[in-house]
């Protein structure tokens, strides 16, 4: 066999270096051997000797430039080092010679893919399926364009036109496998992929489907368990590590994550959906600069990239620049109308700027999509709640119940606070909240070690050390902490407001770290630095919590007190700070931490607050001259129908009375008069007040009569503000510790009478105290008396009893024993 024949038939036989040396025996013989020099080119291109390959390709091109295969084989190389328009331009002087050279349309088409250039892209696949209808990978091509343009219905049938031709084609399968994940057919996608598999068992896209339909189904080990094996047969395959790095995202493994995000764009650095996966996990762990970055580079590279976009509307949210996340939701939006997170996050930005009817309206879109969307549901009612519309508001909280029942995430525990009467379903709703977004790190930072310090460290964790009314609540008591016994440090993770408030708190603590522009892991840091023995939660659930802090268990003793009245549900809170009242001993096996009973009350109260003493003006106010004043300062989603329903019988009964109520917003104010016309009442009788400065709001109550309370969730710091005002609080005490404050509250004031257990009983007692002028009176001369002498006003006597939880909690960490339940005597 001559040595050419020899050379091109190991060349087609896929033995490229026997090629390869038997071509270059040619060309040593031969220098200008057209299609020795031709061929080599592709030999060398096979070997991944690329500089030669393309001397060769051009050196055949210098003897011969009409020689269509040549421009088409020399573009193929260029495809292969990702030269996707040099490639383009090699073949289209190869259809310049020979206009219906279908194999060429066919790659053309590939890099015009690769590029984005869709419909280019479609028309040069049309053609190619045109010139040979009876050849697999024309279709082939075609459905992968047509995929990329999610036009997923025709992708699937050029998919099985292909198969059809060619009933073991495997890439086909494989695309099947694509197209139905893209449209959650999982199953479907599975049986494709296992079909491509049973076909060609190395087939590493087909392993790397297998794993993304697992990360899909959120079955982590075996989406893992996938992109090894995908990875075993192809270590570069950039898109297997872009998997590991998305399923150790979910599952918070973020330096994992960070380092599978890293190989998968060394091996791509233009591989966008891993600069977005850098971004998402540099948000959740708050380092925003470095978020920002990724996503900016995720959107370079794809500026349609509607998930960079909703990444941006994210972060800006957490910022507070409100205006850019809109605009970034808003840019998500118009590529992709049905993306549920961004309505989602829409809503939420209309709910922090108190545009309650916008977030409504923006979480009825998410929800319309995605009907379980994590944590939307919760939203939506409370919104509603906020707006008092109570529309179908029986049906729609029996079902966010039953889903919380059945372990779904359809509402974060807080909201859940408002809507629940039951301990246990709380329980149910923060287990299952802890477990699919703050579960316990796998790498705890405190390790068992017993620090060995002359004063007790603590560290108070709140994003509230500003004008806010924890801090009002509070500061009287960090001001009185025994700095002899105890070390006090606040880790600030809120604003500066630079208000008095703001300065008085920094007074009150030896250290005050502002810990607002640092990541989740540089506080936890910052703790572990600081050997800290008790690390207090002021936030739980609330808004502005840094419970992923708390989740890498950075302090030996972590403690859930004053800010979420209720359970985390989570095994690394040591302790709840409570009282017999909110919490009674049967209703211990509703909480997960230990229960920590403080003798009179569990909530601390600053005696130093200020009432102010500018004359308040009822008329100005919209109060009548004469008649009883009911009140109710919660905010306005507390409000529920039963209660409503009880307030309007009471103001029925007693002639000439008004109910003054807080202005959250207009359409809660008009919803309300709407609903009490409803019940017979008119809406007149209800009078609205703004949010004022604390010292003028506490003035103002001096115009109430009596403060009546909500449920199933209580007024909190709005019933100790009334008490302080010298207005007594009436109250229905629920099941749950946030239906059970305002009881605490007032038998800690040494009103116990004022504690009511069913609706029927507490509309009786509103009745008769606003009636029975005398029984009022002798109320209002009790709360005055005990106002400065009981417990619940006695900042003194409240630290004294929370420094000896603390020691409590310490003395058994220091003895080495587990926490358990513990009683502070009086």
């Amino acid at each position: 066999m001559p040595l050419f024949n020899q050379a091109q038939e190991a060349l087609q036989n896929g033995r490229f270096k026997e090629a390869e040396t038997l071509f270059r025996t040619i060309i040593s013989n031969d220098a200008r051997n057209f299609d020795a020099l031709h061929m080599l080119g592709i030999a060398c291109s096979e070997n991944g000797r690329l500089s030669e390959a393309e001397q060769f390709f051009l050196a055949a091109l210098s003897i011969d430039s009409h020689f269509p295969p040549l421009f088409h084989n020399y573009g193929l190389f260029l495809v292969k080092q990702k030269r996707y328009q040099e490639s383009i331009d090699q073949f289209d002087k190869a259809l310049t010679l020979f206009k219906n050279y279908g194999p060429v349309y066919c790659d053309r088409g590939i890099s015009l893919m690769q590029l984005g250039r869709l419909e280019e892209s479609l028309a040069s696949h049309d053609t190619a399926v045109a010139l040979g209808p009876n050849i697999p990978i024309a279709f082939y091509n075609r459905a992968n364009t047509l995929f990329m343009q999610k036009r997923f219905d025709s992708a699937l049938r050029d998919y099985d036109k292909a198969i059809a031709l060619h009933p073991n084609y495997a890439g086909a399968y494989c695309g099947r496998g694509n197209v139905f994940i893209e449209l959650a057919r999982h199953d479907d996608a599975l049986a494709a992929y296992d079909k491509a598999l049973a076909l060609e068992p190395d087939l590493e896209n087909a392993w790397l489907g297998r794993g993304n339909v697992f990360l899909e189904l959120g079955r982590h080990d075996d989406a893992l368990a996938a992109y090894d094996k995908a990875l075993v047969l192809e270590p570069d395959l950039e898109n297997a590590w872009l998997g590991r790095a998305n399923v150790f995202g979910h599952l918070k493994r973020y330096g994992d994550a960070l380092a599978a995000y890293d190989k998968a764009l060394a091996l791509d650095p233009d591989l966008e959906h891993a600069w977005l996966g850098r971004g998402n996990v540099f948000l959740e762990l708050k380092r925003y600069d470095d978020a920002l970055a990724a996503y900016d580079k995720a959107l370079v590279l794809e500026p349609g990239l509607e998930n960079a976009w909703l990444g941006r509307g994210n972060l800006f949210g957490e910022l507070k620049r409100y205006d850019d996340a809109f605009a970034a939701y808003d840019k998500a939006l118009a590529l992709e109308p049905k993306l549920e997170a961004a309505w989602f996050g829409r809503g939420t930005l209309f709910v922090e700027l108190g545009r309650y009817d916008d977030a409504l309206a923006a979480y009825d879109q998410a929800l319309a999509l995605k009907p379980d969307l994590m944590s939307a549901e919760g939203a939506r009612l409370r919104a509603k709640m906020h707006l008092c519309d109570w529309s179908n508001f029986k049906t729609e909280c029996e079902h966010l119940t039953s889903s919380v029942l059945a372990k779904k995430t359809n509402t974060d525990p807080f909201t859940f606070l408002a809507i629940s009467s039951s301990p246990g379903d709380q329980l149910r709703c923060a287990n299952s909240w802890v477990a699919g977004k703050f579960a316990p790190s796998r790498e705890p930072v405190w390790l068992g070690e017993r620090y060995t310090h002359e004063r007790i460290r603590v560290a108070y964790l709140s994003a509230d050390f500003h004008q806010h009314a924890t801090s009002c609540l509070m500061a009287g008591m960090f001001e009185s902490h025994d700095k002899s016994r105890f070390d006090i440090t606040a880790i600030s993770v809120g604003p500066d407001d630079d208000s008095e408030m703001r300065r008085r708190l920094t007074r009150c603590f030896e250290h005050f770290v502002d810990a607002r522009a640092l990541s989740d892991e540089e506080i936890v840091s910052r703790i572990r630095g600081l050997e800290i023995d008790v690390l207090i939660d002021l936030k739980g659930f609330t808004q502005d919590a840094r419970t992923a802090v708390f989740a890498r268990r950075p302090a030996p003793i972590q403690v859930n007190y004053i800010g979420y009245p209720g359970t985390m549900g989570a095994s690394y809170i040591d302790y709840i700070i409570a009282d017999r009242t909110v919490i009674p001993d049967e209703c211990r096996k509703f909480y997960s931490e230990k229960v920590v009973v403080l003798p009179d009350t569990y909530q601390v109260n600053d005696s130093r607050r200020i009432i102010s003493e500018t004359a308040v003006d009822p008329a100005g106010l919209g109060l009548p001259s004469r008649g009883f004043v009911f009140c109710c300062f919660n905010n306005n989603y507390k409000i529920t129908p039963d209660v409503f329903d009880c307030w309007m019988r009471i103001l029925t009964r007693v002639e000439d009375s008004v109910l003054w109520l807080l202005r959250d917003n207009a359409t809660a104010a008009e919803n309300l008069k709407k609903e009490a016309s409803r019940r017979g009442v008119d809406g007149e009788r209800l009078v609205f007040s703004g949010r004022i400065p604390l010292s003028e709001h506490l003035a103002r109550h001096k115009l109430a009569d009596l403060c009546l309370d909500t449920a199933p969730c209580n007024a909190h710091t709005t019933a100790s503000d009334a008490l302080w005002a010298g207005v007594p609080v009436l109250t229905c005490a629920g099941e749950t510790f946030a239906g059970r404050v305002a009881a605490s509250l007032l038998r800690a004031v040494g009103l116990p009478e004022l504690v009511t257990t069913t609706l029927d009983a507490y509309q009786q007692m509103a009745v008769e105290l606003a009636t029975s002028h005398e029984r009022l009176r002798i109320i209002k001369s009790e709360l005055a008396k005990n106002r400065l002498t009981a417990p619940l006003f006695d900042t003194a006597l409240y630290t004294k009893h929370i420094e000896a939880a603390y020691r409590a909690m310490y003395g058994r960490y220091q003895a080495g024993l587990p926490p358990d339940h513990i009683v502070v005597p009086t």
